[in-house]
Formats: C-alpha cells, sequence, structure tokens
C-alpha cells in the first residue's frame, strides 16, 4: 500500500511539474526581496510562462534575473521599473545599501544592466521600461 500512494505521489509531482501554464503580472509595486525570490524560484521550477501585462516595479524586477528570458513576455501595459536597493531599520526609516545594489544589479541579465546603465544606473529615483524599448528586449505576449 505504502508504494502505491509514493507511486501516486511521484506521478502527482511529475504531473504537476510538466504542466504549463501562463502566470500574471498585472501589478506590482514590489515589496520584499526575499520574497519575490521564493516566489520567482517557484515558478522557474514549475515551468510556466510570465505575463507581464502591467507595472512590474523594484523587488518584482527579480523575475528578470530568475526566470528564464525565453519563458518571458510583454504586453503593451507591461512597465519595469528599477531603483537601487534601500535598507529598512526596525523604525521603518530607509537608508542606501550600495552593496546590495551592486548585487542586485549583476544578477540581471546582461542587456537589462545595459539598459540601466545607459538610463544613468540604479539610484532612489525609479527609471521606468516600457514600450518600444522593452519589446526590444522582451517579446511581446502571443
Amino acid at each position: 500500500m505504502l508504494v502505491r500512494v509514493l507511486c501516486v505521489a511521484v506521478i502527482s509531482l511529475f504531473a504537476v511539474a510538466t504542466a504549463s501554464a501562463d502566470v500574471w503580472i498585472r501589478s506590482s509595486p514590489g515589496g520584499e526581496v526575499k520574497q519575490y525570490l521564493a516566489l520567482f524560484a517557484l515558478i522557474r521550477q514549475s515551468g510556466d510562462r510570465v505575463v507581464i501585462d502591467g507595472p512590474c516595479l523594484s523587488a518584482c524586477t527579480l523575475v528578470l534575473s530568475t526566470i528564464p528570458s525565453d519563458r518571458i513576455c510583454v504586453t503593451p501595459r507591461a512597465v519595469l521599473g528599477f531603483h537601487a536597493v534601500r535598507a529598512v531599520d526596525s523604525y521603518g526609516r530607509q537608508f542606501p545599501a550600495s552593496e546590495a545594489t551592486r548585487l542586485v544589479t549583476a544578477t540581471y541579465p546582461a542587456r537589462i544592466r545595459a539598459w540601466i546603465t545607459r538610463h544613468g544606473g540604479l539610484t532612489h529615483k525609479l527609471i521606468l521600461l516600457r514600450g518600444r524599448e522593452l519589446t526590444a528586449l522582451y517579446p511581446s505576449c502571443r
């Protein structure tokens, strides 16, 4: 009986692992980096395609570092927003985090790093990648 249960569990896991779907990002203001990295790791393992269909700001842009480029597409509403990493202390005060910004920047694909450099690098100011510039880097969704 135990062998049968294990076989059913393995078959179920295989079915989940091979079933692909679309994960839609319609509006994400960002948030805690660890949470986004954990979510994107699960999506990466699932084989799902990511459809960016609205604002994907701040930590949400780590999707570009985590999901293979051939599994990301964008719609005309897609907007990627980048800025430097900010550390937050226990009182909610924000501080620049230069080393973390360098580390995050290094994780982006080369073409995204080049775009960021052409637009002044990551600072406290949000820079937006959208429209033709974005579709030159990622395919439009079909």
